[in-house]
């Protein structure tokens, strides 16, 4: 039997990318890395972090010795990890990771050196990896870890990425991939400022194999409001078709940077063994946003992260990390 292991599983550890000199992130660097620095912070509480770094030395200063830091020194294009790492698929009693195509989002960005990146440090992972014939972001496709995946038709059916394929080959190629049946398209919603073609996991989010958390926007005036309305329309329809629990989160208040509406979404939010790691953005709605985590995951840990510096470069928690699930150890 073949599955796409979910988030909220078990993990052995997180994959970060950490930003340096030559990526776009050169105008704010050190504001960038001190994030990167909290998010690391945070994961090696309750997990192991591997981080990808141009420089380990210079890096790994940054940091006191701890037992759960891994580095590894490799020169990226970018910092979404999300994107361009493996994905783990459960296959009888293995773990295979695989490796899809990146063309940074259907080709807007130079992206080769993200798309070798996996093969490059294949060597910290303790399963092999399968190469897939096939362009898809982490970002793109939720699982609910037995037989249901959550995706947007905005993004995995746009010619930007398999221009050749239809909905219904592109549906067979996922199940065929992740051994998931179930291939759920939102045809709705999307962020001001998103470079993804709407992403799902800055829409909605499995948190259990039968729950899904999703952003809703209650101001009429927000340009959001049409096409966040209609998605939950959507997604209600599947939780009466496939009982799903629907849990919706806040949409934030306006975010800006240079005249620039950022991104900023509660559902980017980076399940860890015992915690959940939750963004921030100097808004009111952080609270309010906080407290609904607070209450749907009364056993875990539930972390807030300022991740405004992320939003800068259009994306936030959960872009920039990628979870590995138990049984993929690094070595």
């Amino acid at each position: 039997m073949k599955r796409f292991i979910a988030e909220f599983e078990e993990q052995s550890f997180t994959q970060i990318i950490f930003p340096h000199k030559n990526s776009d992130w050169i105008d704010y660097l050190e504001e960038a890395q001190e994030t990167f620095v909290n998010i690391i912070n945070a994961i090696i509480k309750y997990q192991k972090c591997l981080v990808v770094c141009d420089s380990v030395e210079s890096v790994k200063s940054r940091f006191k010795p701890n037992e759960n830091l891994y580095f590894v020194e490799y020169e990226t294009n970018d910092t979404w990890a999300r994107d361009c790492s493996v994905l783990c698929v459960e296959d009888g009693s293995d773990i295979k990771l695989l490796d899809f195509t990146f063309t940074g989002w259907g080709g807007k960005f130079e992206a080769s050196k993200d798309n070798a990146m996996s093969k490059t440090i294949a060597h910290c992972y303790g399963k092999k990896l399968s190469t897939i014939n096939l362009i898809l972001e982490g970002g793109a496709i939720e699982s609910n870890g037995v037989d249901t995946i959550l995706t947007t038709s905005e993004c995995v059916l746009n010619k930007n990425r398999n221009a050749t394929l239809s909905k219904e080959e592109m549906t067979k190629k996922l199940q065929d991939e992740f051994g998931m049946n179930k291939i759920l398209y939102l045809n709705h919603g999307y962020l001001a400022g998103d470079d993804t073609d709407s992403h799902v996991d800055t829409l909605a989010r499995f948190i259990d194999e039968n729950s899904i958390m999703y952003v809703k926007c209650e101001d009429e005036s927000d340009e959001h409001f049409g096409e966040l309305k209609l998605m939950e329309e959507e997604l209600m329809v599947l939780s009466k078709e496939y009982g799903f629990r629907l849990i919706a989160l806040p949409m934030s208040d306006a975010c800006y940077f240079e005249g620039e509406r950022l991104p900023a979404t509660y559902a980017n939010f980076l399940f860890v063994n015992g915690a959940v790691l939750v963004p921030t953005y100097g808004v009111k709605q952080d609270d309010e946003a906080l407290e609904i985590f607070r209450e749907t995951f009364p056993n875990k840990d539930i972390i807030g992260i300022n991740c405004f510096a992320l939003i800068k470069q259009h994306g936030s928690l959960h872009c920039v990390t990628m979870n590995f699930a138990k049984g993929v150890e690094l070595i």
